[in-house]
């Protein structure tokens, strides 16, 4: 991994415009159905010079603070057209700065108010629930997803697993948007956090310059205030009761046993330490007491279940052992994920966190070629794998790409933990662009992290 990423800004793209199809649909079980849609892109040049704007830029905030459809859509359509027509610099001219600080902000107000494992209770006979893996900065990837799937509305719930950022090329627009359809329907679309929404990740795959690149002097602003969001993300969901989601998955228990108060002072501060004992799985009420905001969570200390949560991987290995592979999180088996479901009375694991390249290098493990795989089948349920970035990543180092296909869930009544797999294609051409980080020598699904680097007060 290499903590010198390149300079300059992105090409400026040709212009274009993009539209797409689904087609063909196949069921592999009555359990289980899978979609398989085809996104195409059609692309016309036009010699005059750029397309117009679609609407009228820049965006302004509304006057009475209420988010509006109309409003979003305006936002997609921006952030659309400006991929294909603007440099990255030229972003602010679509969405300034006052605007993006209110956003952030009433976004932000909003996600530091929620648990850090949100319930999702309030479904109902009409309602589907989308479950959201990795999607990182492939904006045209995510806004074809939204269509497929639907928009967010009453009866349309969407569960985001985190990754919103990082690798591609358009992280900002990607969060931003997300941010957007949060604010206008709060009690419908629930963004969850990712290992990647953190200063570590954000510093060393491409984030931080995407940010300083497309805001220039206002840049290291818009990237605090996005630190500071991510922050106030949920760790994890739990949806009609019976399905998990998470970005990574599964975490420890962590005991902490209160030391004597010294003698003196009378409000001298107490000493906290946490017993050294084999791993066991935590419980969700350690889980809705851990300490989430913390710009990167700990390797090490008392604060360990966030980091468990958004960097553990399972294995088909029984048993919890640390993951040395990532220096973070843990390994859990199918006996773990039995104990998780069979405790809580769950039927489902909805987790993230790994692509395919990833996937190339975990034995025993399925690979992602169609964007989810199901790892473990035990006697309580299943848990599953979910990565919503189509021909991830975007920019590789050699011609022989992956290809692989992402993927969302639906979840159905009455119980909402049959999952209905839709599988999607990258929208082709992207828009030309360079990528932010050094992705030749940065290769590997967050491998070989320089752990002194992410330590912070616990």
């Amino acid at each position: 991994m290499s903590d010198s990423l390149p300079s300059g800004p992105p090409s400026d793209p040709k212009p274009a415009t993009a539209t797409a199809t689904a087609t063909a649909t196949a069921t592999n079980s009555p359990d289980e159905a899978t979609t398989t849609t085809s996104s195409t892109t059609t692309t016309t040049s036009t010699p005059e010079g750029p397309t117009p704007p679609p609407v009228q830029i820049p965006l302004s905030w509304p006057a009475d603070s209420s988010l509006t459809l109309d409003w979003i859509q305006n936002l997609i359509s921006a952030f659309d057209w400006s991929s294909k027509n603007l440099s990255p610099s030229e972003l602010p001219l679509v969405l300034p700065v006052p605007v993006f600080d209110t956003l952030v902000l009433t976004a932000s107000k909003i996600l530091h108010k929620e648990p850090n494992c949100v319930r999702i209770d309030d479904c109902n006979d009409n309602s589907r629930v989308v479950v959201v893996g990795d999607v990182h900065g492939q904006l045209h990837d995510v806004i074809f997803l939204l269509q497929d799937a639907g928009f967010p509305c009453e009866d349309r719930f969407f569960v985001f697993n985190g990754d919103y950022v990082d690798r591609g090329a358009w992280g900002l627009e990607t969060f931003l948007l997300l941010l957007a359809w949060k604010v206008f329907l709060p009690q419908r679309v629930y963004l969850l956090r990712g290992n990647h929404e953190s200063k570590y990740c954000t510093s060393v795959y491409g984030f931080e310059k995407e940010v300083l690149a497309k805001y220039g002097d206002k840049g290291k602003h818009v990237y605090r205030k996005c630190l500071g969001c991510f922050e106030g993300l949920p760790l994890a969901s739990i949806i009609a009761g019976h399905v998990y989601t998470a970005h990574g998955g599964l975490f420890r228990s962590v005991s902490i046993t209160p030391l004597k108060r010294s003698k003196g002072k009378k409000n001298r501060r107490i000493t906290l330490n946490s017993e050294t004992k084999p791993l066991c799985l935590g419980s969700l009420e350690e889980l809705s007491k851990a300490r989430r905001s913390v710009l990167d969570p700990p390797w090490e200390g008392l604060n360990l279940i966030p980091g468990d949560v958004l960097w553990s991987d399972p294995t088909m290995k029984s048993g919890l052992s640390p993951n040395t592979e990532r220096g973070i999180g843990l390994l859990w088996g199918p006996d773990c994920t039995e104990d998780f479901l069979k405790k809580f009375q769950l039927k489902l694991i909805i987790r993230s966190h790994e692509g395919p390249d990833a996937r190339e290098k975990r034995p025993g493990l399925g690979g992602m070629d169609v964007g989810y795989t199901i790892d473990h089948v035990v006697p309580s349920g299943k848990l599953i794998t979910l990565f919503s970035a189509p021909d991830y990543p975007q920019f590789q180092a050699t011609e022989d790409r992956f290809n692989n296909k992402g993927a969302y869930i639906v979840l159905k009544p009455p119980y909402f933990d049959v999952p209905e797999f839709h599988t999607f294609e990258a929208i082709t051409p992207r828009p030309a662009v360079n990528a932010y980080y050094d992705y030749e020598d940065v290769i590997d699904s967050d491998e070989e992290l320089d752990l002194a680097s992410m330590v912070t007060a616990t």
